[in-house]
């Protein structure tokens, strides 16, 4: 598949997404459903949720938390066809965006959903309140496509991705123009792998 297909878009407008579910919104702020589907409150989800995968092994995140834009080394991300540097967002929660080297208005955006202290057990809890909710595996780490309102056939789709069982990681892709605007989850795919062997690579 040619390495167009990968040149996403900048998720800065998608990010707002995260914001009812990790309870940290910034009031007034307008944009897709909450994503990650925690609620305000999250101690004790863990318990309440049952089936919820656990990560084979927990990954290095100090670095990711305090800099969202280490979650891809710059090699891979000129790989998918995203301009380096990536640029922080000021939104919570906090991430990391990367436009498209060559299709104006794509990208993808990386925020480790730190507001959710249990994981992907605070995205299952969210499961009956989620437009779709699909469970798959990134590099052999337990994730979700999911999403309170369905963007996928606009170009948005969201991934929500285990990293240690406290820690889950969205990626949103955003591919708003060209001709794959209605398969946008396969590249948020290539980019939760390459940032989990990423991370696989500073264990």
């Amino acid at each position: 598949m040619p390495k167009r297909v990968f040149r996403l878009a900048a998720g800065t407008a998608v990010i707002v997404s995260l914001l009812s579910a990790c309870g940290g919104g910034t009031g007034g702020t307008a944009g897709p459903s909450a994503a990650s589907g925690s609620p305000s409150s999250s101690t004790g989800s863990s318990n309440a949720v049952s089936g919820v995968p656990k990560v084979p092994a927990p990954l290095p995140t100090d670095k990711l938390v305090a800099d969202p834009c280490s979650a891809l080394a710059d090699e891979d991300a000129k790989t998918l066809g995203l301009a380096t540097p990536g640029t922080i967002t000021d939104v919570t929660p906090r991430g990391c965006d990367w436009k498209s080297e060559k299709t104006p208005g794509n990208g993808v955006t990386v925020s480790p959903i730190v507001q959710n202290k249990n994981g992907l057990a605070d995205t299952y809890a969210a499961k009956p309140t989620q437009a779709y909710f699909e469970e798959t595996q990134v590099a052999g780490y337990p994730a979700v496509f999911t999403d309170k309102s369905d963007g996928r056939k606009n170009g948005i789709c969201v991934l929500v991705v285990g990293v240690t069982d406290q820690l889950s990681v969205a990626v949103v892709g955003s591919i708003v123009n060209g001709k794959n605007v209605g398969k946008p989850c396969e590249p948020s795919s290539k980019v939760a792998t390459a940032m989990i062997n990423h991370l696989k690579a500073a264990s």
